[in-house]
């Protein structure tokens, strides 16, 4: 190779070396810039024996300079190239699209709007992970805001707003303000009364059959034209409680000869004789629609965008007829589909779930076979493991399926390096030990970090094998941590082989327990309990700490009773 050759190549190298180095934020790799280098080099093709060595030496020098040294030599060198690292870098750091219009408000302003009706299902994440998100990259602010103005068909649960909260902060995040609906209804009121007064609303005594036939064929109302003076009476009987349900709503007026149905002279208020559950609201019988409460809400909070489910696009255009009628600017919006989830038998559906608990079928919302949060934390599955799944979901509109699979995947990488090992035995068979095996067995903690030590497991005259585990007659096997033994004459006979056996593949590796010294554990899964034994030292596990059952899977050790130790399975 020449000079002028070798100067070329030293000088593709060093651009090819530095993107490398720089896209990855660390060494070069000589192996990883040869093949783009030849890619765009073909003429060095022919001298391929003497390039690698030129190449290594530049490599070598390349990784010698820190960072930002890399980066502004490669801006010398290949700007246009850096450029693009540099914006795919900026477009894979969100999983989530940009927020339409952002950058036209000073501040992201988005709520997380839950009925409080009963703690939340796994699907229920979905809101508190993407807008906790989204609030975090602009810097931006969100609240809860309990829509809790139905107190007979949604009936709220009194204990779901503080279970909503903490299933918040299980997830990782912290509203920046809390409101509770039930709280501004005199706020409702006023607004209601506003929208009278401007002719935008009406009181109305049909029946809902009557007025459905009226509204389906595009007829007013009869009511529709009475005064504001009238209304403004009639709806203050309203807020008084002098009618019963279903005697007297009040409507929006919009255009009784929409092409959408729904959307003509819609419902704002109604009267509702089952009183609040809350003590603080329980006075109330007039009580905004869904549509009317939220609507006001949005604009009095200075909500910018609202993400709701796809089945709810005509709340939006329902809510801009009092957004037109007030000259208020609507939020932007998001319409986003269903998460369906795969795993549970149980339906994940808040009404289906408090059912099954009603009935005794599930112990509560901490139930292994409840898809809840609360039976997710309970089994140890970390708030960010969830979150990571429902960001990576998007916000297509499509409805989408997310696996457990994938929530798992992203605990056990949260876990796994911090979790120490332990044997459980389930359904055990006792089998004797022969042959003078050592009386204890030490292994390690964590396969990966020798610095945590060992376990002291006390080995006795017997031990547990899982049925599955069971050898047949003149087999060897080999006991984790222990040795290896051969099965004869129905004893397990050490026979002081060294690992190398199992190196060949002639010997299984099999986890056990000692017969004697073992502690009885009963571990919560979906399928049921199962019960088991496992080493002693699972009994000094502080509960709340994770433990992975080799060869069964990750658990969280719920408590130690007198007769036996509860732990609640995870994942593999």
């Amino acid at each position: 190779m020449n000079d002028e050759l070798r100067e070329q190549v030293e000088r593709e190298a060093e651009k090819h070396a530095l993107l490398n180095a720089v896209k990855h934020q660390s060494d070069a790799a000589v192996g990883a810039v040869m093949g783009p280098l030849m890619g765009d080099n073909p003429d060095f093709r022919e001298h391929a024996d003497a390039v690698p060595s030129v190449v290594g030496g530049v490599v070598a020098r390349v990784n010698e300079l820190e960072y930002d040294e890399k980066r502004a030599r490669l801006e010398e060198l290949a700007p246009e190239e850096l450029a693009e690292i540099e914006a795919e870098d900026e477009a894979d750091e969100h999983d989530l699209p940009d927020l339409p219009n952002a950058d036209d408000y000073d501040e992201i302003r988005m709520r997380c709007a839950p009925n409080p009706n009963g703690p939340w299902h796994v699907g229920h994440a979905r809101m508190p992970a993407v807008i906790g998100t989204y609030r975090d990259r602009y810097d931006g602010w969100f609240c809860v805001r309990f829509d809790d103005t139905d107190p007979e068909t949604k009936r709220p649960d009194l204990d779901a707003y503080e279970a909503i909260l903490e299933d918040c902060d299980y997830l990782g995040f912290k509203p920046d303000a809390t409101y509770r609906a039930s709280d501004r209804l005199e706020t409702y009121y006023g607004h209601a009364r506003d929208l009278i007064e401007m002719g935008g609303a009406y009181t109305c005594s049909c029946s809902g059959e009557a007025f459905s036939d009226l509204k389906n064929s595009g007829e007013p109302c009869p009511h529709r034209d009475k005064d504001a003076e009238t209304v403004l009476e009639e709806f203050e009987a309203m807020i008084d409680g002098e009618h019963s349900s279903g005697e007297l709503v009040l409507r929006v007026k919009t255009d009784i000869e929409h092409k959408n149905p729904a959307l003509r002279d819609w419902v704002a208020f109604r009267m509702i004789d089952t009183p609040h559950p809350r003590e603080e609201a329980s006075g109330y019988r007039c009580w905004p629609m869904l549509d009317f409460q939220s609507g006001v809400d949005d604009h009095l909070l200075e909500i910018t965008h609202i993400i709701r489910g796809i089945d709810l696009q005509d709340s939006a255009k329902r809510q801009r007829f009092v957004y037109d009628y007030f000259g208020w600017d609507y939020p932007e919006v998001i319409h986003w589909g269903h998460v369906q989830l795969d795993e549970y038998d149980v339906k994940m559906s808040t009404s289906t779930i408090t059912a099954l608990i009603e009935a005794g079928e599930l112990d509560g919302w901490d139930d292994p076979r409840a898809p809840t949060l609360k039976s997710l934390r309970r089994r140890g599955i970390r708030g960010e493991a969830i979150v990571e799944a429902m960001v990576d979901l998007g916000t297509s509109t499509s409805d989408v399926d997310l696996a457990m699979s994938t929530i798992y995947a992203n605990n056990r990488e949260l876990i796994d390096d911090e979790t120490d090992r332990r044997f459980l035995v389930r359904d055990g068979n006792q089998l004797p030990l022969a042959g003078s095996p050592p009386d204890e067995a030490n292994p390690p903690l964590h396969p990966n970090h020798e610095d945590r030590g060992v376990r002291e497991i006390p080995v006795g005259d017997s031990v547990l094998l899982e049925p599955e585990d069971l050898p047949q007659r003149e087999d060897r096997i080999w006991l984790k941590g222990l040795g290896c033994f051969q099965f004869t004459r129905d004893v397990l006979q050490y026979t002081g082989e060294d690992i190398d056996v199992v190196r060949e593949g002639d010997v299984d590796v099999v986890h056990w327990v000692p017969a004697t010294e073992s502690v009885p554990v009963r571990m919560r899964t979906m399928e049921g309990d199962v019960t088991g034994r496992a080493e002693p030292g699972v009994a000094d596990i502080e509960p709340d700490e994770m433990v992975q059952f080799e060869r069964v899977g990750f658990a969280r050790i719920d408590r130690h009773d007198e007769k036996e130790t509860v732990a609640y399975y995870a994942h593999p």
